[in-house]
Order: structure tokens, then C-alpha cells, then sequence
């Protein structure tokens, strides 16, 4: 495994998603991750199904050692300040007021860390008339806006994957990144400020940018129009998806591979596509329910046709190209055995490894941590005897 970060040591303090997700992309990237959890307050994901090290904590916390430590008490808390000035990097997601309460903010480990990187995340930011409201990803993805370009429907249920959790964890590893880039200049630690709010906004730049500049809401699929993208359902009940863009060269590509040059009379423009983009979604449909997905593969590839194949997720392992790229690997996690996970997407001279190692059982490292502070066998045995541990 290439380690671009295997000097750099990291603190998780965070639960849930977004710090945790955070500490784990910088893990992967070959950094020293201790998560740090208070006894009998543990990181909820670690049982949120009916068994322990449940998927949704197994996804967010590969390739970290575990700590268990109340820093909520005075003497738990002097360990983690020991621990704090051996870090490189802290990330929590807590409300603003928790760590000035907890004396674990960012001016008093600075102060004892001057080269801590100390990465706060929080729903709204740090003050303001919502900054003290409980937020999770539902909230962030509505109050940015973020949700209204993918729901427009009375239907209350909303699906899909967390999205504002995952990109506050994305800006947040970011920001980190550059702060350690920083400090190699300036020697000094920084302060990374991510909120929920803020990055949703960020990633629907594009429709932002169209209100900002043309004073409108976008229209809810004008972005399909735009790049003449389709999702087509085909005889056999699967579907495929098209995106065409803007090149003449695959409207006319796709109108051989159907059989249908009647499309590029009708609608001869980007323009005409654009405002017929409703009618043709119409025409194609009907074509593709004529041939099974196997069938049109093959048609579109030899076209070439910007196409995929929908993939459920149980066929992501079987696709060639994914094979290609060994994107999957295999560990042995101790409560359900034989998993199978993603290495990291980004690749160091060609390599993805990420050393898939499976999130760590709670207290598991803490007397090798400890020992590594310099405190004795006793000194454990003593937090424990006391439950600081």
C-alpha cells in the first residue's frame, strides 16, 4: 500500500457519519486513525442494526484503532491532551458549545498542539439563529437545497444513499488535506470549519450558479434536457441510461444504433433537443421496450453511444470494468466474517490499495495506545479500576 499519509497521526473524536467518514478517507490514505469514544457513549453506528459492528459502522470506520477513553471527566481528559500533542489532526462532529464545554475546543488543544490541524463539523456552522439545532442528512440536504433537485413529489419518503453527511465528510478530509499542506509552509496547525449547510450548497453549484446569474430555478429536469441524459426501460423490465451531451456525433450514433433517422430530422438542433426533451424521452422509450438490455448493448457499443447498463448494487462485482480495476477487496471482520468493500477511489501511482482492515471492536487498542503515551501497565489498570477506560 502506497501511504501518502503514513506519517501523519489522526484523531476521530466524531460519531455517525461525517467526522468519522472524514478520518476514515485520510486513514485509507495511510494515516494513523485512533478513534476515540467515551465508555457507554460509543459511536451509535456500532449498533445500528441488530447486531454490533453494524454495515452502516463497518462503511464509515475501516482502518482505525479504537480508544476508549472518557475525556468528559478530568483525569480521561488529561489523557487525551497527552494524546492530543502526539496528533496531527482532530476531527468531531458536535454541536458549537460541546468542546468549550467539554474544554476540548480548538483554542485549548492548540494550545497545547500548535501544529493541530483541528477539523470542527457541524450542521449550520458555528453561530448563528440555527447553528445550536440537531441536524443529521435529511436536514442538510433540504435546508440547502440540495434535496429539491432530486424530490419534487408529495411522496414524504425520501431515498438514496446520505448525501450531505458524505460530502460534509468529502469537504471536510479536503480541508484537512490542505491544512496539513499548509503547515509544511507556515509550521503552524489551522482551524477547518465545515458545516452541512454550506457544502450542500456547494455541490449544487451549477443550479445555484443558474438562479444567481438568470434570477430563476432552474427547471426540475432541465439538467436532463441539458445534457439530453435518459433512463430507458427495456423489454425485459431492465433499464439503460443515455447521456448524449452536446456532439451531433452521438445523437447521430444513437439514431443508427435504434434504427431511427427520423429523430435527426425532427429534432436537428441542440436547441430543438433541449425543448423537446420531454417528446423524445417519449419516442425512446417505446423504442427500447422493443429489445431486451442484452440486446441493445451491443447496438449502442458499437455506435458509440455514451451508455450504461443501470446496475443494481449485487452486480457492481460482476462488471467487467469494475473487476478490471480491482475496485473490491475481502477482510475478515470479527462479527460477520467474510466481507467484501471498496478500495479507495483515488490511486497513488496506480495503486488503490487501501488496506481494508475492519473497523475496530470499542476498546480494542486502548492499552497499546495507552502504552504508547508512556503509561504504565498499572496506570491502565488504574483507569480502568476508575472507568476511565
Amino acid at each position: 500500500m502506497i501511504k501518502v499519509l503514513e506519517d501523519v497521526r489522526v484523531l476521530d473524536l466524531g460519531n455517525f457519519i461525517t467526522a468519522p467518514y472524514a478520518s476514515m478517507l485520510l486513514a485509507e490514505m495511510g494515516a494513523d486513525t485512533i478513534k476515540v469514544e467515551r465508555p457507554g457513549a460509543s459511536d451509535p453506528f456500532r449498533v445500528h442494526t441488530e447486531t454490533s459492528n453494524s454495515p452502516f459502522f463497518l462503511a464509515y470506520n475501516r482502518n482505525k484503532r479504537a480508544l476508549s477513553l472518557d475525556y468528559a471527566t478530568p483525569e480521561g481528559r488529561e489523557v487525551l491532551y497527552r494524546l492530543v500533542k502526539t496528533a496531527d489532526v482532530l476531527v468531531i462532529n458536535v454541536r458549537p458549545g460541546v468542546t468549550e464545554r467539554l474544554r476540548i475546543d480548538a483554542a485549548t488543544l492548540q494550545a497545547l498542539n500548535p501544529r493541530l490541524i483541528y477539523c470542527a463539523i457541524t450542521g449550520y456552522g458555528q453561530d448563528g439563529p440555527y447553528a445550536k439545532r440537531p441536524a443529521f442528512d435529511g436536514v442538510g440536504q433540504t435546508l440547502s437545497g440540495l434535496l429539491s433537485r432530486f424530490h419534487n413529489t408529495d411522496d414524504p419518503r425520501v431515498a438514496g444513499p446520505a448525501i450531505s453527511d458524505s460530502l460534509t465528510g468529502l469537504y471536510a478530509c479536503m480541508g484537512v488535506l490542505g491544512a496539513l499542506h499548509d503547515r509544511e509552509r507556515t509550521g503552524k496547525g489551522r482551524s477547518v470549519d465545515v458545516n452541512m449547510l454550506e457544502t450542500g450548497m456547494a455541490f449544487a453549484i451549477e443550479p445555484l450558479a443558474h438562479y444567481l446569474v438568470l434570477k430563476e430555478d432552474q427547471p426540475f429536469y432541465f439538467r436532463g434536457a441539458a445534457s439530453q441524459a435518459y433512463v430507458l426501460r427495456c423489454k425485459d423490465g431492465k433499464r439503460i441510461g443515455l447521456h448524449m451531451s452536446s456532439p451531433q456525433k452521438f445523437w447521430e450514433g444513437l439514431a443508427k444504433a435504434i434504427e431511427r433517422p427520423d429523430l435527426l430530422v425532427r429534432f436537428p438542433t441542440r436547441e430543438a433537443k433541449l425543448h423537446n426533451y420531454e417528446a423524445i424521452g417519449g419516442e425512446l422509450s417505446r423504442v427500447f421496450l422493443t429489445r431486451t438490455r442484452d440486446d441493445w448493448l451491443p447496438l449502442l457499443e458499437a455506435n458509440d453511444v455514451p451508455f450504461a447498463p443501470e446496475h443494481q448494487l449485487a452486480e457492481l462485482e460482476d462488471d467487467p470494468q469494475v473487476r478490471h480495476l480491482g475496485t473490491f477487496n475481502e477482510m475478515q471482520d470479527p462479527v460477520h466474517g467474510k466481507v467484501r468493500g471498496i478500495n479507495r477511489a483515488v490511486r497513488f501511482d496506480g495503486d488503490n490499495d487501501s488496506a481494508f482492515l475492519p473497523p475496530p471492536q470499542l476498546d480494542e487498542h486502548t492499552d497499546e495506545i495507552l502504552a504508547e503515551l508512556g503509561l504504565s501497565a498499572s496506570d491502565i489498570e488504574g483507569l480502568r479500576t476508575r472507568k476511565i477506560v
